[in-house]
């Protein structure tokens, strides 16, 4: 007979078990660091042994990371997602750049498609606060805050259309973006004229979102990365017309 004897499940296992799901649905971030052993056991209901046995398989594995005199953080999995030598690479050509928005692009159209579409009531609440919070932001000179919750926005939809290889993959995406791998959003944001086009931009996917129209939500996506293409295709060829200008005029000089 295909039977087998149920074995009870260690409380260790159960820990492992409930912190790597954790992980994996992208409710703990990297970096993030975990209550302290007796919170944490508290809030489990285990015992300190079994918790700290759960804790070290984990650490094994390379989930979480202990500093010294600071506590249990989680792993910085998300910079391992690509070598050093691959990101100096993508920052020094500019076709890394337009195929990142390309990416971005085909799947970030996805996640607002799929958030319409399966993200539940709070999904909608918390990406709808955010874009409030921006329209908020927008109303100041520096552009900072506004800049660091356009990433918020983008990364509330990836979690709302609840695809986990999604969301880890556009986290590794967005943590390019913000160690300035590929460009400074705040350059963008500096422009008063290319704020005002953004925030209506981010209107437009929240209004189609807030309907669950996912056919509107998935075309408003594409819509702001063609716009974020278009932008660092002229910024591009300004930067190149400046180099011609200025070698134009150092030559003029020497005549």
């Amino acid at each position: 007979m295909p039977f087998q004897r149920i074995q009870p499940e260690k409380l260790s296992h159960s820990v492992e078990r409930q912190i790597e799901l954790l992980l994996l649905r992208g409710i703990l971030w990297p970096g993030e660091r975990l209550p302290s052993e007796r919170d944490l056991a508290e809030k489990l209901g285990v015992s300190r042994p079994s918790l700290r046995d759960a804790l070290a398989k984990l650490q094994g594995r390379g989930l979480l990371t202990t500093r010294a005199g600071a506590g249990v953080y989680v792993e910085q999995l998300l910079d391992s997602a690509f070598s050093d030598t691959l990101v100096q690479l993508f920052a020094a050509h500019d076709e890394a750049l337009f195929d990142y928005i390309s990416f971005r692009r085909d799947l970030e159209g996805m996640s607002a498609e799929r958030a319409a579409r399966h993200g539940s009531d709070t999904d909608l609440q918390i990406i709808d606060t955010i874009f409030r919070k921006m329209e908020a932001a927008h109303q100041k000179r520096d552009p900072s805050e506004e800049a660091q919750l356009d990433a918020e926005f983008h990364l509330s939809i990836v979690e709302a259309s609840h695809n986990i290889i999604m969301l880890h993959m556009m986290r590794a995406m967005f943590n390019l973006l913000h160690e300035g791998v590929f460009y400074n959003r705040q350059i963008i944001f500096r422009k008063p004229a290319l704020r005002d086009d953004l925030l209506n931009q981010h209107k437009q996917i929240n209004d189609a979102l807030q309907a669950r129209d996912a056919p509107r939500a998935k075309q408003a996506a594409e819509a702001h990365l063609n716009f974020v293409e278009q932008i660092m295709t002229d910024m591009k060829r300004s930067q190149k017309n400046e180099q011609i200008a200025r070698l134009r005029f150092e030559h003029a000089q020497t005549r």
